[in-house]
């Protein structure tokens, strides 16, 4: 059964006159990693919005574990381009958001949980700071650790590198792979750099052009566990080049 599914899935801005997804219908296997690519205003973070259910679709049904997610709770969690914590909350008070929202553990019983989400992203002795006394990369595995805590299989991550720079982005990519061969999450992860979705995806998700009819999937032949050196395998960067141009076309025309 397929963690997550469009069926037929229409949606349109209320200052447009046309919809942006259009009879969209995907689905994403458990434990898969997929990335979607897309030109800037294409509708990429308009599917995760429907997903996480803060967009209505117009027509059609979304799924998740081949339920409806209307009326479903804490199906999925999400992660922003930014890390969206607050800056008045420790980080382990803004890790424990979701255990709170869920209104089913202790006190006690959520520090452990925390305790234990900081030290797998490698953050021990984080929870009494506050965010602006870690780095951009701290603050990132932060806001990941979090989503963690909601206890979804589905993990909808929308650009969470993009602000980082390059040293620390690619330490990033390789951190999180870690993490979802080791956690088995499902993860959907948006981005601009085709070579971070060559890099992290088992297949790519293109956006070929607007309204979203379809999303064109391209397997990424490697294997996992996968280092930066595979990026200059001939064949990679030929899927790159192909991937770089499919985007560039769609600027063109």
């Amino acid at each position: 059964m397929s963690i997550l599914s469009f069926d037929n899935v229409s949606y349109q801005y209320p200052s447009e006159d046309f919809d942006i997804i259009d009879r969209l219908s995907f689905s994403v296997e458990p434990g898969s990693f997929h990335c979607i690519i897309g030109i800037s205003g294409c509708g990429k973070s308009t599917i995760f919005r429907m997903t996480n259910g803060l967009l209505k679709p117009k027509a059609g049904n979304i799924s998740v574990n081949g339920s409806p997610i209307t009326g479903q709770n804490h199906y999925c969690g999400y992660m922003p381009q930014k890390d969206m914590l607050f800056p008045w909350r420790t980080i382990g008070e803004n890790l424990a958001l979701p255990l709170e929202i869920q209104r089913r553990y202790t006190k006690s019983e959520q520090r452990e949980l925390i305790d234990a989400a900081l030290a797998d992203v490698g953050l021990d002795g984080c929870r009494d700071k506050r965010p602006d006394e870690l780095s951009g990369g701290m603050r990132q595995r932060a806001a990941f650790a979090r989503t963690m805590l909601t206890g979804s299989d589905l993990l909808l991550l929308d650009e969470p590198f993009s602000a980082l720079d390059f040293l620390t982005r690619i330490s990033m990519q390789e951190w999180l792979l870690d993490q979802w061969q080791r956690h088995k999450k499902t993860i959907l992860f948006i981005t601009h750099d085709v070579e971070e979705a060559v890099f992290l995806s088992s297949s790519v998700l293109v956006v070929e052009k607007t309204p979203i009819h379809t999303l064109r999937e391209i397997p990424v032949p490697m294997d996992y566990p996968r280092t930066r050196q595979d990026l200059t395998r001939p064949d990679i960067v030929e899927l790159r080049e192909q991937l770089v141009d499919m985007l560039r076309k769609q600027v063109t025309e």
